[in-house]
């Protein structure tokens, strides 16, 4: 398991990182996003979404759990499921009952708040740790886990 780092010093870094890597997952990926809040968890699904091309507002999905993003017409054909485990409380039935599992079949799912609960659904996931400095500049740190220890891995904005 090797991880990498990336900077993203502004918000649109970070919508562009997850960009960059709706280009390159496929149905039946994880994703689990960790950090801590305004370390741009939210923001880097809404950039997964525009590089999947799927269709819906993306917003953290805090109160209802979990949202499906169905694909567009002019999108990858690659539905996004989108999941706030932060008000499951490490409980793992409540995890179960989202049938997550079912999803990943088809969809990349992508949990807020999975890391210590979400692992479980397979061990092929990519972790992405967010952290938020003092200067409002972000690092994702991708720790690959799985069938993930091979694949291309985003490489982030090109800084000067």
């Amino acid at each position: 398991m090797v991880a990498t780092s990336v900077t993203l010093p502004r918000v649109e870094d970070t919508e562009e990182f997850g960009r960059e890597l709706g280009g390159l997952v496929r149905g039946g990926d994880l994703l689990l996003l960790a950090g801590p809040l305004g370390a741009g968890k939210t923001a880097l699904v809404r950039g997964l979404a525009d590089g999947l091309g799927v269709t819906g507002r993306v917003s953290s999905p805090t109160f209802v759990i979990a949202r499906v993003h169905e694909p567009s017409p002019e999108g990858r054909g690659v539905p996004l499921v989108h999941v706030d485990a932060y008000r499951l409380g490490g409980h793992l039935d409540e995890l179960d009952d989202l049938d997550l599992d079912t999803d990943l079949v088809d969809a990349v799912v992508a949990v807020e708040w999975g890391e210590g609960l979400a692992e479980r659904l397979s061990e092929d996931h990519l972790l992405i740790r967010l952290e938020r400095h003092d200067n409002d500049i972000r690092t994702a740190h991708l720790i690959p886990h799985g069938s993930w220890t091979t694949r291309e891995l985003p490489k982030g904005p090109v800084t000067a």
